[in-house]
């Protein structure tokens, strides 16, 4: 057997060789029919660029950045250039190296890692899972964490000694990390019950130096950790490249792909407007400028959109913001990926520079004797560093474009509500589709995502999911942020409660939800489940109700959801709400609401989720998700005191009655959730087939 594998990989090794060979030589062809002069070394060099970005729902969509890179006109490619375009960038992603397949041993990455290590003189490092903007959302080339560990989750870090080392991650994912991380390579922490800082603190040799990239941690990260070496004995030494880079020789390049413009009639501001007013703030609290990281915020406030991440519409870039009138910005960007007209879009208060320019940028704020604004929370170290040592001021203060972009103005709320209606039709289908299917005992937890994304699709305004879909039935549902393989791959079984958790991207909005279903076929659901998933549902409505005076933070109201859980001696280790963007990141801050932290004043015009869960491992997993919108309420008649506010509810979709105890219920809770259903039914049912409504009008029925 192990002969014929080895034979086996060798003759696909052979067969996508020559596949590629044949792409490249049609593309050749093609190219010189279409009389496009390329160098073939640039050629593939951008070819690989667009391999490693996301596949774009549009295949053809980055196209016209070839005649970009040739200097030639845009124009739309024939169908010969077309194909062999497609056909080039299908070989080489093919063969790319990916997270969610990767089977290897890590053993020997470990071993590797150690040795380069030991090379540099090294005690340790830290690999943390992040890129150079502090983003949640990685290009493939910066999962450094699932390389070395096997780890695919959205937030961790390891620690690696000479002879020892630890993997750290939230809540979320505790059960996932076990089931993808070699217990005999690495041990387990939690990030906040057992942060790292305490475990370096206690393992890291006397006169050991532990190594970091400073261009994968905060200022804020950076001064923890030190304080932990030295406790220690040892010390934090910043490394100039990255020993994993040297020992990953697959690693996949920088993503590359096309820059669009984002309309004013969705973005509700032109970028003109964006520039000058943020530049003012600046100017106002003292600053000559501000160095932004943020991807999303960039793209918000040049309103343009990109494909860099998988499932975030934005390009990873850097930019100064100049407190001058206008706010010109310096935007470090590569400009192989901006499409052809975008100059226009842009204007000519947008200096487009390429990414290695940005730190002589830097050096020459720092030799102007200028106060730049930095968010030392969300930065990465390199950057402070830079500034500090060319002698600028760093004012530490949040990122300027934050606040701003998380209070939706009045055409970003009305997208966003057209995009939830889209949205509900398509999962209301999904849901209707399931309550036929999944009693059968066929349908699998691939098989229901893959369903679910074939609705969404089937909208033309449809433009990517806005995170993988968490599909989980029975003992997987318990694993927060599960993500099905086909390894792991359930069918939802009749009796079991099955969570799918979802959402899409479209050019008027990002939507979010979860619901949780019982599975029929097999009598009535558990009474354990039916009792915790009330409790649930009723912390849900007592965010969802709440009218709450202005200058409330998230962590002030976190407990209201949990609350009705607590009752029953049972909480949720994940934060109960979490911003959302416009077609942005499906995890926007500042706003939040959690019981460990969320100290951000909740404003008019964001959007945030509120999802209380229960999770009860090996048996099943509970979460009722929608988005709320903040909005200002007046108060009752007579009343005095500061102004209020309350939410909107957003997302629109039944919640499943056959896991709701009434007895449970307050009047007032059933009245919301009646009203909810009347209005999710009058909104979603003419938008859907006569046997959806249907089944809408009995999932809708009062309580």
């Amino acid at each position: 057997m192990a002969d014929f594998c080895l034979k086996f990989r060798v003759m696909t090794a052979a067969h996508e060789q020559e596949r590629a060979a044949g792409a490249s030589d049609a593309l050749s062809t093609a190219l010189a029919a279409a009389g496009l002069d390329l160098a073939p070394a640039r050629l593939a060099d951008f070819l690989a660029g667009v391999a490693a970005a996301p596949r774009p729902e549009d295949p053809a969509a980055w196209l016209p950045l070839v005649y970009g890179l040739a200097g030639a006109p845009a124009e739309t490619p024939d169908p010969a250039l077309a194909e062999a375009l497609i056909a080039a960038r299908g070989a080489l992603a093919a063969n790319l190296w990916d997270p969610l397949t990767d089977r290897s041993d890590r053993a020997p990455r470990l071993a590797a890692l150690r040795a380069e290590l030991a090379a540099r003189g090294l005690a340790g490092f830290l690999v943390p899972l992040a890129d150079a903007h502090q983003g949640e959302y990685l290009p493939a080339r910066d999962q450094r964490l699932a390389w070395l560990t096997g780890f695919t989750g959205s937030a961790g870090i390891a620690v690696v000694l000479a002879e020892e080392a630890a993997v750290f991650v939230d809540g979320r994912y505790v059960l996932q990390a076990r089931d993808q991380v070699d217990p005999d390579l690495f041990d387990f922490g939690h990030l906040t019950d057992s942060p790292p800082k305490d475990w370096i603190a206690a393992h890291l040799p006397a006169g050991g130096a532990l190594g970091f990239d400073p261009w994968l941690h905060t200022p804020k990260a950076v001064e923890t950790l030190r304080a932990a070496c030295e406790k220690a004995g040892g010390s934090l030494v910043a490394c100039e490249t990255n020993p994993v880079d040297a020992v990953w020789p697959d690693q996949p390049p920088a993503p590359l792909a096309p820059v669009v413009a984002h309309g004013d009639a969705v973005a509700g501001e032109g970028a003109a407007a964006k520039r000058a007013r943020i530049a003012a703030d600046l100017a106002e609290a003292g600053a000559d400028a501000a160095v932004l990281t943020a991807p999303d915020s960039i793209a918000w406030l040049l309103n343009v959109r990109g494909g860099d991440l998988p499932h975030n519409p934005v390009p990873l870039s850097f930019a100064i913001l100049h407190a001058d009138a206008g706010g010109p910005v310096d935007w470090f960007i590569d400009s192989r990926k901006l499409m052809p007209g975008l100059e226009t879009h842009l204007g000519a208060g947008v200096r487009v520079q390429a990414p290695d320019k940005l730190g002589p940028a830097l050096d020459k704020l720092g030799q102007a004797g200028r106060q730049i604004r930095l968010d030392t929370g969300g930065a990465a170290a390199w950057l402070r560093e830079r500034l500090l040592a060319a002698g600028t001021g760093v004012m530490a203060g949040a990122d300027p474009c934050a606040l701003p972009k998380a209070r939706k103005n009045a055409a970003e709320l009305a997208g966003a509500r057209a995009a939830h209606r889209r949205d509900g039709a398509a999962l209301c289908r999904f849901l209707a589709w399931l309550a036929r299917e999944a009693p059968g005992g066929a349908v699998t937890e691939i098989a229901a995502a893959d369903r679910l994304y074939a609705f969404r699709r089937e909208s033309p305004a449809f433009r990517d999911l806005s995170f993988p879909t968490i599909s989980g039935a029975g003992p997987n549902g318990a694993i927060v942020h599960y993500r099905v393989t086909p390894e792991t791959d359930r069918a939802l079984a009749p009796g079991a409660l099955y969570l799918v958790d979802s959402g899409a991207q479209y050019p008027d909005g990002t939507t979010d939800v979860t619901r949780t279903v019982f599975v029929a076929g097999a009598g009535a659901p558990d009474e354990d489940a039916v009792a915790a998933f009330t409790a649930v549902l009723r912390g849900h409505i007592a965010l969802a109700r709440l009218r709450f005076p202005q200058g409330t933070a998230g962590a002030q109201i976190d407990a209201l959801a949990r609350a009705p859980l607590w009752a029953l001696g049972r909480d949720f280790d994940h934060g109960t709400g979490h911003g959302v963007g416009s077609y942005l990141s499906v995890h926007e801050g500042p706003q939040r609401i959690s019981k460990r932290g969320g100290d951000v004043a909740l404003e008019p015009g964001m959007i945030l989720s509120n999802e209380p869960g229960y999770y009860e491992t090996g048996a099943f997993g509970i979460r009722i998700e929608n988005l709320l919108a903040v909005h200002a309420e007046d108060r009752p008649d007579g009343a005095e005191g500061p102004a209020m506010l309350a939410f909107e509810t957003l997302t629109l979709a039944p919640i499943d009655r056959a896991l709701i105890d009434p007895a449970q219920m307050t009047a007032a809770e059933t009245a919301w959730l009646d009203a909810y259903h009347a209005r999710v039914l009058a909104e979603i049912g003419p938008l859907v087939d006569p046997d959806t409504a249907a089944w809408l009008a009995a999932a809708c029925a009062p309580l």
